[in-house]
């Protein structure tokens, strides 16, 4: 299992946010940025209109841990924000939607890695 820090900083999300490279998904889209560590940082971004805290807090999870178990696919050395796309309907979406869109576009940006 690789180590991976989540973002927290207001300025780390600013600077993803402008200068990272976006994939679209159908229900979350990717920033990435490279950065000079040899590990990852993980940063989960779900806006007020998405719905009640109670979702919001539920989509966080699921995103979660489908990072968790992808973890050891994805290359080292960036800094990843997922972020909820406003469209999505956050009390009836499920862990496998998110599972199936989080590897599309892990694969679309190239921070996809088969393991052994």
């Amino acid at each position: 299992m690789k180590k991976t820090v989540m973002i927290k900083r207001r300025y780390e999300f600013k600077v993803l946010f402008s200068k990272g490279k976006i994939s679209y998904g159908n229900n979350i889209t990717l920033y990435f940025r490279a950065n000079r560590l040899d590990f990852n940082k993980l940063g989960i971004a779900v806006g007020k209109k998405s719905g009640r805290a109670v979702d919001r807090n539920r989509i966080k999870r699921l995103i979660r841990e489908n990072y968790k178990l992808f973890e050891d696919n994805v290359k080292c050395g960036n800094h990843i924000l997922i972020s909820v796309n406003k469209k999505t309907d956050t009390r009836n979406v499920t862990f496998y939607e998110i599972q199936k869109d989080m590897e599309k576009l892990l694969k679309k940006s190239g921070l996809w890695t088969e393991q052994a």
